[in-house]
């Protein structure tokens, strides 16, 4: 039997809206959207504090600052992601060096975050890659060994544990994105963690202008503030990277039915791998038995050499499949790492300031496990609202197998 189609935005999220929007942006009839929003996230994640954000690229550089990060820091992630990690970082003067993958998990390698750590390191930052944990025990042992802090990059998954420990509660900070596409989305927009006050604190300041009178639980100034001629606003260097009303508003309605929406996901991503079932030459993301995956999308990879990858998506969308997305190209083969002189954006003299002739290279080579699996993954839609819409996709792949394999 098949499941019910369910609704991916529902009465909560248009009540919540309704009620900032009969505010009027008031500050005196203002609701509290944002504030109640960041309770319940922080809640829901496991941690003493929540700081909204307006997206998810927007955290990653407030994590950056509060863990002390500075000009010419270096920062150790994967460049087997989207790279918006890697832009934070140099948005953050700082350098990213890019570890290497396991084949199995598709998760930054600790053995590869060892041996890159240098005196210069202040930080690791994970990518949970696909709606799946990292193997987080040796990367935050690595950390406390060099005294480094860790940052969750946790932008493609919600509710994922490992080892029993929900997933943004484990290192010294976690990052979601609340981008469109992701289990929980106010359209854009983004949340840091922690259970750190201090570092709350500096999260919220340098995220609100660096206002004086924002704190960890305090994301607004006052009337009283604002309108008192000898007020000292600013206390130092901040971006305004503020979430609005509305978004909270959203977002807070998705968090009242985010189990929903994330076990969705998961019922379709089992949905295609019982299509593959017997298939050797697609090879699914492992997952750890002592993790639970939350699949924003499902990664497999294709492994026979005879069949292009270009070509298998053609014959699945010939078949009526929905299209399949490929890995990100690796951060440092993209066009603007390539030509480091001409394409950072002003970052350029903090690279060469830095290294001294001595940078990572950004070349073929580099990360070769990330280089070998990248090409190969096929990445399948998971948020298919319409079970029955997922239930003949499942077909076109069984279809699709079906077709190479001569049956």
């Amino acid at each position: 039997m098949g499941k019910p189609t369910i609704r991916r935005i529902g009465d909560a999220e248009r009540k919540y809206v309704e009620e900032v929007l009969a505010s009027d942006f008031s500050n005196t009839k203002n609701p509290g959207m944002l504030r109640r929003f960041e309770q319940a996230f922080a809640e829901k994640v496991g941690t003493k504090f929540a700081i909204a954000h307006v997206n998810g690229t927007a955290t990653l550089h407030s994590a950056l600052y509060a863990t002390g990060v500075r000009a010419g820091d270096e920062v150790i992630t994967t460049p087997l992601t989207m790279s918006s990690p890697a832009f934070a970082i140099l948005q953050a003067d700082a350098v990213p060096v890019f570890a290497d993958v396991r084949e199995d998990t598709l998760q930054i390698d600790p053995d590869s975050i060892e041996r890159l750590i240098t005196p210069r390191t202040k930080a690791i930052m994970t990518i949970a890659l696909y709606g799946l944990s990292p193997d987080m025990d040796p990367i935050m042992a690595i950390a406390r060994k060099h005294g480094i802090k860790v940052i969750e990059d946790n932008a493609e998954t919600f509710m994922s544990t490992y080892k029993g420990k929900t997933i943004g509660s484990i290192g010294d900070l976690s990052s979601y994105s609340l981008q469109a596409t992701k289990h929980v989305t106010a359209g854009e927009g983004g949340m840091v963690c922690t259970d750190d006050p201090d570092v709350a604190d500096a999260v919220r300041r340098f995220s609100v202008l660096g206002y004086s009178t924002v704190s960890r639980n305090v994301g607004k100034i006052t009337k009283d503030d604002i309108q008192a001629p000898d007020f000292s606003r600013h206390v130092q260097m901040g971006y305004n990277y503020r979430m609005s009303e509305l978004c909270a508003a959203v977002a807070l309605g998705q968090l009242e039915h985010a189990e929903e929406l994330v076990q969705r996901r998961i019922d379709v991503a089992n949905l295609f791998l019982e299509a593959i079932h017997g298939c050797e030459w697609l090879v699914p993301q492992k997952t750890p038995a002592d993790c639970e995956h939350s699949y924003w999308s499902l990664p497999l990879r294709l492994v026979r050499e005879d069949i292009p990858w270009k070509e298998f998506r053609k014959k699945f969308m010939e078949l009526g499949g929905d299209g399949i997305y490929a890995a990100w190209k690796l951060s440092y083969l993209e066009p603007m790492f390539q030509d480091a002189t001409r394409n950072f954006a002003g970052k350029e003299a903090v690279i060469a300031a830095t290294y001294k002739g001595e940078m990572q290279r950004f070349a073929v080579g580099l990360c070769p496990v990330a280089e070998k699996v990248q090409p190969q993954i096929l990445a399948f839609k998971t948020n298919y609202w319409d079970w029955s819409r997922a239930e003949a996709q499942a077909e076109v792949l069984k279809k699709t197998i079906r077709f190479y394999d001569g049956k």
